[in-house]
């Protein structure tokens, strides 16, 4: 037979607690109030997506302008070092003796022991 001395009561009403308490929960949130609540709640936060949207947006576009202008400076950075190497290019043509006449290369004969 059953003895209810016996029985787990604490489970049982720990089990019953929570039956109850979700059941109140549930008609806590089904409530006007709590959707008037998730409705402002939604709202704030599509508010402050836009806000964060527009926000990347603006840096995007900044850092495109600061890509833009870096090549720009790496390109014009270049094109100063090619001058400068044709310029000492030109420079040390300048300073070197061309020879009127093409010297001549002399073979040397073998000498034999």
């Amino acid at each position: 037979m059953l003895q209810f001395a016996s029985l787990p009561w604490a489970k049982i009403g720990l089990f019953a607690g929570g039956v109850l308490f979700g059941t109140a929960g549930i008609k806590l949130l089904s409530s006007k109030d709590a959707k008037k609540c998730y409705t402002q709640a939604t709202a704030a936060v599509l508010r402050a997506k836009d806000c964060v949207m527009d926000t990347v947006t603006t840096v995007r576009e900044n850092c495109g302008d600061i890509l833009a202008d870096a090549k720009e400076i790496n390109a014009e950075r270049e094109a100063a070092e090619e001058d400068a190497v044709i310029a000492d290019a030109w420079e040390g043509d300048a300073e070197t003796e061309v020879p009127a006449e093409p010297l001549e290369e002399t073979e040397s004969e073998p000498t034999e022991a």
